[in-house]
């Protein structure tokens, strides 16, 4: 949907968000001291937290059991935003508890809760930001099939309804503004995503080339996949390889265990922060930590910290 036609609700919508903060470890605070040396630093995190489910409680790792160690080690980051995938209303309800200086698009909502016996319950790619630190300018929800009005709407063999949640911010210091995007592709469908990939490009090539936008999100391949290069080829730079290199870094998804996963699946990093327009990046990383053995989720959350130019 156009960012006109959301202008006129989005003052209508939100789920209050918090701020205290709590380390997880040195390390998370050191690097983020040492971004906030520079000016116009945003440090950004992509975040699948894994949907609240009865099969994981049983496994002693559902969200009642992870739902602190997941809040705290996202706290330890000190985040500007979060791009976060897998938010079922139980987790959005935790995280607004737990979060109140930031604010969250995305899971409530005119345009989610039009069918509340269908499609409300869909996990939703919730966009936190600091209330502190920006203004939000306009905000809105498209669904990534042929008809991107119709929430839950299905295409091109996709397994599940999938979605865009954007926001356009204000810096509140600058003044700059820039958008931001948190989505979450198919996890069977070669062409869904492929299809899903390129209607993303399109839709935010709407905006002047030039204008800073983010994209963050769970892709459910790697970077050898082609619905990378759809995306890369649409203008957008992937943070971690901006920084690392082309080497891959080793898989995002890793089932609650951690470095053990990769010993039993040749996977990659699925999880990416992009970028697209006057913004630079400063360093990124894969963030791997974990407390008393308990991971927050099945994936790593990864970061970056960026600048607009």
């Amino acid at each position: 949907m156009s960012e006109f036609s959301r202008r006129n609700f989005v003052k209508s919508l939100g789920l209050a968000f918090s701020a205290s903060i709590v380390g997880s470890n040195a390390q998370a605070i050191a690097g983020f001291s040492s971004a906030q040396n520079l000016k116009d630093s945003h440090r950004i995190l992509g975040c699948n937290i894994r949907v609240a489910l009865p099969e994981d409680d049983v496994l002693g790792r559902g969200w009642k059991a992870r739902k602190d160690i997941c809040i705290k080690i996202i706290k330890a980051q000190k985040p500007d935003i979060i791009g976060l995938q897998e938010v079922l209303r139980v987790q959005a309800e935790d995280i607004q508890k737990a979060m109140p200086d930031y604010f969250a698009f995305g899971f409530d909502g005119p345009e989610m809760d039009i069918n509340k016996e269908t499609y409300n319950g869909i996990a939703k790619n919730l966009i936190v930001f600091s209330k502190k630190r920006y203004a939000m300018v306009s905000a809105g929800c498209y669904w990534l099939s042929e008809t991107p009005e119709i929430g839950g709407s299905l295409a091109w063999g996709t397994a599940r309804a999938r979605h865009v949640n954007w926001v356009r911010l204000q810096d509140k210091s600058s003044g700059k503004e820039f958008r931001v995007i948190s989505t979450h592709l198919d996890h069977k469908s070669q062409e869904a995503r492929n299809k899903q990939g390129a209607m993303i490009v399109k839709e935010s090539n709407q905006y002047q080339p030039d204008f800073p936008q983010l994209l963050i999100g769970d892709f459910n391949v790697d970077a050898k996949n082609p619905v990378f290069k759809i995306i890369t080829g649409g203008g957008w730079s992937e943070t971690y390889l901006t920084i690392h290199g082309n080497a891959e870094p080793g898989l995002t998804a890793h089932n609650f265990i951690g470095p053990e996963y990769a010993k039993t699946k040749n996977t990659g990093k699925i999880d990416f922060i992009f970028t697209k327009g006057m913004i630079k990046t400063s360093s990124a990383n894969i963030i791997k930590d974990q407390i008393n053995g308990i991971y927050p989720s099945d994936h790593y959350f990864v970061s970056a910290d960026v600048s607009l130019t």
